[in-house]
């Protein structure tokens, strides 16, 4: 996947209509068009490479790329000094031109050298090669870090998506409006971060997690179409796709369908991957999320590659054969079938009990003398002919292919081979491009807990689907609701819902959650009072510009993407935070600290 350019050509023209301060020019904008001129350009000093006693070359590095200048001279500089050169455009020698730079034809003859700031030596090299150090080194200098091509591009581009992202929605007539970052504590969802009031000792405000409950209140308060680039804040455990603070796209509109605000995120993710990687046209399927189940094992599926999950379970009813006359046998074709061996398998039998399964059936399909299909499995002798036949037709398998089972409950047949079939693709298939998809249609509720009441699969403000309405009290895990999610190569790139805005519609549901109107009142009081003064029907979406950006960029953490990123251990190595506060600061919150047990 090739990215756009990030700091194009008419980007730095337009820089150069600003006042200029020590430069004339940006690197990439020193070509073969201006020969002859006189430049002035400030950065970075990428190598230097001395050539004998009189003349020196220098590849100097600003925001915009890399341009070579000669000294006549040797002077005493080293890498990552900050200097300022002035000198003559010139074609280079013929055979001396690099074309992988923007400047490469050309070179600033005759310099003359300023050093505005000598540099300590760094601890790795900013050029982008391989044989990076630890990311931990990385990110205590995180600083010279980001000097780096690859980290300057991601950067700049996730800025381009941002822009795409602006220009899309107010397209649409969305107005972008702040809300606060302090703000009450909302005991359902993640895990807050708490913030001590000064003024009002013993009370706390909450960073928020999402603007969810705000940008509600901004519908009743008539504003129709809201939209913000939100930075929102979890104490959960880190992972590659998640930090403690995120920015995410949060938007809500008023007097619309789902399908108006997929029409949104679908425009707006559209024009965002465009600005970042020129990509167009891109498809966005939609599915139920009792489909994605079904054939891919999961609700955010990665649909890059085929190897559907098929339900086998009508094949082998009342056949006598104890481990697949289940309630479902799933399967699918393995990827890249003909190379496993009979150890692999038996290793894919081991992963498949690991993730919960009794066992892994697989069966290796054969083309006979006579071109019919036989299999190679430890219960061919059990299977019919006819039974054999089926399996390879509805799989579309092929002599070679070795078709993999699971059998038992349906939920544990389809999380096994869901998470086979991911890593099977990841192991031995080249997985490219981009790949969106909508999926619709998720349950409203999860589970039961142990009092027996539904436990809510997203918050308790997502409408139900008006259809399954009266399953409410008799089969709630049966009830579906009116949300609805984007996925992007097997990433949830985010997740919206219809919300309730209608009273009585949200005591029941609170009725059903077993939220009594004395603990609905005390969580949720300010908002349900709010809706008692008209609220129209609304809904929305808020996705991660983090994630977005890491696919989009080709990385594989959105570390990659984020300025000053915390460690998985929550630590910013480059500011040593956190860190601990004075007595005094604490006094002032009326706080005071529990010794903690010392660390073994």
């Amino acid at each position: 996947m090739q990215l756009a350019s990030t700091f194009g050509r008419d980007s730095v023209l337009n820089l150069l209509a600003s006042p200029k301060g020590l430069r004339s020019h940006y690197a990439s904008v020193v070509t073969e068009e201006i020969v002859g001129q006189e430049v002035s350009v400030c950065g970075w000093v990428a190598s230097v490479r001395e050539h004998g006693e009189h003349l020196t070359f220098i590849d100097l590095r600003d925001a915009t790329g890399i341009v070579q200048c000669v000294i006549s001279e040797r002077i005493e500089l080293h890498p990552e000094w900050v200097v300022r050169v002035v000198g003559r455009v010139a074609k280079r020698p013929l055979g001396t031109e690099n074309l992988a730079l923007a400047s490469g034809q050309v070179e600033i003859s005759d310099a003359r050298l300023e050093v505005l700031s000598i540099a300590n030596a760094v601890p790795f090299s900013v050029s982008d090669q391989k044989d990076l150090p630890d990311e931990s080194v990385r990110l205590r200098y995180r600083f010279v870090d980001l000097r780096r091509a690859r980290l300057q591009r991601n950067i700049r581009t996730r800025a381009q998506i941002n822009k795409a992202i602006r220009r899309s929605l107010e397209s649409f007539g969305f107005l972008e409006i702040e809300t606060p970052m302090l703000w009450t504590p909302t005991p359902e969802g993640a895990r807050e971060f708490s913030v001590p009031s000064r003024l009002q000792p013993g009370n706390f405000y909450v960073l928020p997690q999402s603007p969810q409950i705000a940008k509600q209140l901004l519908m009743v308060s008539g504003f129709d179409r809201y939209y913000q680039i939100a930075r929102c804040m979890r104490d959960e455990d880190l992972r590659s796709d998640r930090q403690f603070e995120f920015t995410q796209l949060d938007l809500e509109a008023s007097f619309i369908t789902q399908e108006d605000i997929r029409d949104f995120v679908t425009r707006a993710v559209s024009e965002a991957t465009e600005a970042a990687t020129g990509l167009s046209d891109l498809d966005f399927p939609v599915i139920t999320y009792r489909e994605a189940i079904s054939r891919y094992g999961s609700d955010k599926p990665d649909i890059r590659f085929g190897h559907e999950i098929f339900e086998l379970s009508d094949l082998f009813l009342g056949s006598g054969i104890r481990a697949l006359d289940q309630p479902s046998v799933g399967a699918f074709i393995a990827p890249a079938g003909e190379g496993f061996s009979r150890s692999k398998l038996d290793q894919l039998v081991d992963r498949a009990k690991t993730l919960g399964a009794a066992g892994l059936l697989w069966l290796r399909v054969k083309q006979g003398p006579d071109g019919t299909f036989e299999v190679d499995s430890p219960i061919a002798k059990f299977l019919k002919a006819e039974q054999i036949a089926t399996i390879i037709s509805r799989l579309g398998a092929k002599a070679g292919d070795v078709v993999l089972a699971v059998s038992g409950e349906f939920a544990l047949t389809r999380s096994v081979l869901g998470t086979l079939r991911v890593e099977l693709a990841k192991a031995n298939l080249r997985l490219e491009g981009l790949r969106y998809l909508w999926v619709i249609d998720f349950p409203m509720f999860e589970d039961l807990d142990e009092e027996g009441n539904p436990i809510a699969a997203h918050h308790p403000f997502t409408m139900p689907n008006i259809d399954d309405f009266e399953l409410m009290a008799s089969d709630p895990l049966a009830v579906r609701a009116q949300s609805y999610d984007l996925v992007l190569n097997g990433w949830e790139l985010g997740s919206g819902s219809i919300r309730i805005h209608d009273p009585k519609v949200q005591s029941e549901v609170f009725t059903a959650l077993g939220i009594s109107d004395e603990v609905a009142n005390q969580r949720f009081g300010f908002l349900l009072d709010a809706f008692g003064f008209g609220a129209p029907p609304h809904g929305g979406f808020a996705f991660g510009i983090d994630r977005l950006a890491a696919l989009l960029c080709g990385e594989d953490t959105i570390r990659e993407v984020i300025a000053f990123p915390k460690t998985q251990s929550g630590l910013d190595l480059m500011t040593g935070a956190p860190k601990q506060i004075s007595k005094e600061t604490l006094s002032s919150y009326g706080l005071t600290l529990r010794e903690s047990p010392k660390k073994s």
